[in-house]
C-alpha cells in the first residue's frame, strides 16, 4: 500500500511537470541593447505579450548589437528590437538598403526572422551644437572636412561599426583622427559643456532639441535606413503562438514623434524604463514627474532583487575560486617547476578586459547571463587566493616541517594539520581580498543580463542619470565595506588560534 501511494504520488508529480511544460514553453524573453530607446521598446515588448495573457521576461542593456545577437543566437532571448540598416550591415553585411523582405529572406537560414515594422526610422546622423554650427557655417557632412580641428565624441559602438565612423571617415574623407569612445548618453553632457564639437545621435533622440543641436544633413546619403523591426527566433510564431499574436499587432504602430515622446519620459522626466514604456499602452506614465532623488533610486522597489543577485554572483564565485585557488596555490608550492606557470597562467587571467572576457566567453558558453558572469568572476578571484595559498606555504619555518618529519607524519598530514592551519590567515587574507574585488567586478555582470547593482549603473549610464548611477554605485560599496569587515573578523580569529 505505501508504495502504491509513493507511485501515485510520483505519477502525480509527472504529470504536474508534463503539464507545467507548455506553460514554460510559451514563456517569451525579449532583450534590449544598451541605450534608453532599446530598454523602452524591450519593455514594450515585454508588457504588449503579458496584456495578451502570455508569460513574458525582459532581459535589459546586453550591450551592443554583438552581445544582443549572440544572446538570440543561443536562445537566451526569443526577440529584440533591431534597425533594418544594422541587419543589412551588421549582421549580414549587406551594402545599399535592402527591403525588410530580402532581410528576412537572407535572415532565414540562419534561424532567423526580421518582421513587424513598428512604424519610425531612427537614423545615424552627426549633431552639433547650434551656434557653433552656425558660425562655422557647418550645415552638412561634407562641410565637416573643412574643420579638422573639432573635436569628436563618438560612442564605442559607432566608431567600430560598418555603418559608422570608418565607412563615413572614408565616404566624406573626413581628416579627423578617431577619437577614444565615449557613452551616449555622457556625449550629450560633454557637448553641452564644450568639451566636444560632434557627436553621432539618433534621430529620435529627445535630447536633440533640448540641447540645441544641429543635426547635419547626410547630403551623400551614406546612412541606410534605420527601420525599426522585432528581430526574433525563427520558431517563435509557433513556439509562442498568443505572444506572438500581439506583437505582431504592433506594425505600425510607434511613429518618430511617439518615439521620441516615449525617449522624453525617460531622459528629461525621470520616468523608469517601465514608466516609459507604460505611456504607449496608458497615454501615461505612472508615477509622477521630475527627477528622481538619488535616495529615492536607492530604496527602490528593485533593491532587494539587486541585492540577491549582486551576492549569488559574488559568493558562488569566490567559493569556485577557493575551492580551485588553495589546491592551485599548494600545486605551485610542492610540485617542483609547478611555481611559474601557475602563478604566471593567473596573472595573465588578470590583466584581461572584463568586457572582452564576458565576450570571448559568451561565445565560448554560447550564453549569456548568470553563467558566463560567474566563469569571468571566478576567473578574476583566482589570483589572490592562489598567490596568497603560495605564500603562506612558503613561509612556514622549516623546523616545523622537520618536526612533522620527526613525529613520522606523512606529506599528506603535515600539510592538512600543520602547514595549511599555519599558512591560514594568509589564506583568508587572498580570500577577503578577491571578495572585495568581486563586488566591484561585479557590477559588469549587468552588461550581459546577469542583473546586480551593475544594472542600476548601466541604467544611470544610458540615461546619463546621476541618480541612478549612486544607487548603484553606494550599495555595491557598502557591500565591499561589509565584506572586509566580515573578513576581518574572521582573520583575527585565524591569527589568535595561530
Amino acid at each position: 500500500m505505501r508504495r502504491a501511494a509513493l507511485g501515485a504520488a510520483a505519477a502525480a508529480v509527472a504529470a504536474a511537470a508534463l503539464a507545467a511544460a507548455p506553460v514554460a514553453a510559451e514563456t517569451l524573453v525579449a532583450g534590449s541593447k544598451r541605450f534608453t530607446e532599446s530598454y523602452i521598446l524591450g519593455e514594450i515588448l515585454r508588457e504588449t505579450a503579458a496584456r495578451a495573457g502570455a508569460a513574458a521576461e525582459h532581459k535589459p542593456g546586453l550591450g551592443n548589437t554583438g552581445i544582443v545577437f549572440a544572446a538570440l543566437k543561443s536562445g537566451a532571448i526569443d526577440v529584440y528590437p533591431e534597425y533594418t540598416g544594422t541587419v543589412a550591415r551588421e549582421i549580414l553585411r549587406l551594402e545599399g538598403n535592402p527591403p525588410l523582405a530580402e532581410i528576412d529572406r537572407r535572415l532565414a537560414p540562419m534561424g532567423f526572422g526580421a518582421g513587424v515594422p513598428l512604424g519610425f526610422n531612427n537614423t545615424y546622423a552627426l549633431a552639433m551644437r547650434e551656434d557653433q554650427a552656425a558660425r562655422l557655417g557647418i550645415r552638412t557632412l561634407a562641410d565637416l572636412a573643412r574643420h579638422p580641428e573639432l573635436r569628436l565624441g563618438l560612442s564605442q559602438e559607432f566608431i567600430g561599426r560598418a555603418d559608422g565612423w570608418p565607412g563615413l571617415k572614408r565616404a566624406y574623407g573626413l581628416p579627423h583622427a578617431t577619437p577614444s569612445g565615449l557613452d551616449h548618453g555622457l556625449a550629450y553632457e560633454a557637448i553641452a559643456a564644450g568639451r566636444i564639437d560632434v557627436l553621432d545621435v539618433y534621430s529620435t533622440d529627445a535630447k536633440i532639441e533640448r540641447y540645441g543641436l544641429r543635426v547635419l544633413e547626410d547630403d551623400r546619403g551614406f546612412f541606410p535606413k534605420y527601420d525599426a523591426v522585432l528581430l526574433y527566433r525563427r520558431d517563435l510564431p509557433q513556439r509562442a503562438p498568443q505572444a506572438w499574436a500581439a506583437l505582431a499587432a504592433l506594425e505600425g504602430k510607434i511613429d518618430a514623434r511617439r518615439m521620441i515622446r516615449l525617449n522624453a519620459a525617460a531622459e528629461l522626466e525621470g520616468k523608469t524604463f517601465r514608466q516609459a514604456a507604460a505611456s504607449f499602452f496608458d497615454g501615461a506614465a505612472d508615477g509622477t514627474s521630475g527627477r528622481r532623488t538619488w535616495l529615492g533610486a536607492l530604496f527602490g522597489p528593485d533593491l532587494a532583487q539587486l541585492t540577491v543577485q549582486h551576492l549569488v554572483l559574488v559568493l558562488v564565485s569566490l567559493a569556485l575560486a577557493v575551492a580551485v585557488g588553495v589546491p592551485l596555490g599548494v600545486l605551485a608550492f610542492k610540485l617542483r617547476g609547478a611555481e611559474q606557470p601557475v602563478l604566471a597562467a593567473v596573472g595573465v587571467i588578470q590583466t584581461v578586459p572584463s568586457l572582452a572576457l564576458l565576450a570571448f566567453l559568451i561565445a565560448a558558453l554560447d550564453r549569456i547571463g548568470t553563467v558566463p558572469a560567474l566563469v569571468a568572476l571566478f576567473l578574476y578571484a583566482l589570483l589572490p587566493i592562489v598567490r596568497n595559498t603560495h605564500a603562506g606555504l612558503a613561509g612556514i619555518r622549516p623546523g616545523m616541517r622537520q618536526a612533522a618529519l620527526a613525529l613520522g607524519l606523512s606529506a599528506r598530514d603535515t600539510l592538512r594539520s600543520i602547514e595549511l592551519p599555519l599558512a591560514a590567515p594568509t589564506i583568508l587574507a587572498g580570500v577577503k581580498t578577491s571578495a572585495v574585488i568581486n563586488v566591484g567586478t561585479a557590477t559588469i555582470a549587468a552588461f550581459i543580463g546577469a542583473g546586480g547593482y551593475g544594472e542600476r549603473i548601466v541604467q544611470g549610464l544610458a540615461l546619463n542619470d546621476h541618480a541612478l548611477l549612486v544607487a548603484g554605485a553606494v550599495p555595491a560599496a557598502l557591500l565591499a565595506l561589509a565584506a572586509q569587515g566580515a573578513f576581518e573578523l574572521a582573520e583575527r580569529r585565524l591569527w589568535r588560534r595561530a
